[in-house]
């Protein structure tokens, strides 16, 4: 069951966010570049449950799954994340913002993420977007390209002064 997430879900979408990135970035980051990230850059984002634009997938009352959409600016990030903004964006001008993608392992390539995907489409195309983006992280890539997300761009976010994490800007035109 796909359903927005509540504030009340944010400690399982804490632990569902660390299990996921310690386990599946593995193979494509270093465990420094992970605890980093894990610390600075990957988390909840609160403005995108209080929007009602984050979603979670549960099965038998555990969540396993979550995603979202924005229409604010930031690209990705949770609250911990300094580099944010949450203006909003002009629908006719500026892509959606998909964010946030995160599956428990022992779930990853069931099609969780791609009901979420669809989910987020759907609902940024019917508010308004023509286009959606994100910054994938490297594990992230090859699931949003078969999707129909394109590279625009390449970018190492600041973890600490020695040590970046790269990401990949991506793009699509919605349906």
């Amino acid at each position: 069951m796909i359903r927005p997430a509540l504030r009340a879900d944010i400690e399982c979408l804490t632990q569902l966010i660390d299990t996921s990135v310690r386990e599946l970035h593995r193979a494509y980051y270093t465990a420094a570049q992970i605890e980093l990230a894990l610390r600075k850059v990957f988390g909840v984002d609160t403005v995108l449950v209080d929007d009602q634009t984050y979603f979670i997938v549960e099965e038998d009352g555990e969540i396993v799954a979550c995603g979202g959409w924005s229409k604010r600016a930031t690209l990705y990030g949770g609250d911990n994340f300094a580099g944010r903004t949450d203006d909003l964006l002009d629908p006719a001008r500026e892509p959606a913002k998909i964010r946030a993608f995160f599956v428990r392992p022992s779930q990853a390539r069931r099609g969780l993420a791609s009901l979420l995907l669809e989910r987020c489409e759907r609902e940024a195309a019917a508010a308004g977007f023509r286009r959606a983006e994100m910054g994938a992280t490297l594990s992230g890539v090859p699931f949003y390209a078969a999707r129909g997300y394109v590279e625009t761009a390449r970018a190492d976010v600041a973890l600490s002064p020695d040590l970046t994490m790269p990401i990949v800007r991506m793009e699509r035109n919605l349906p």
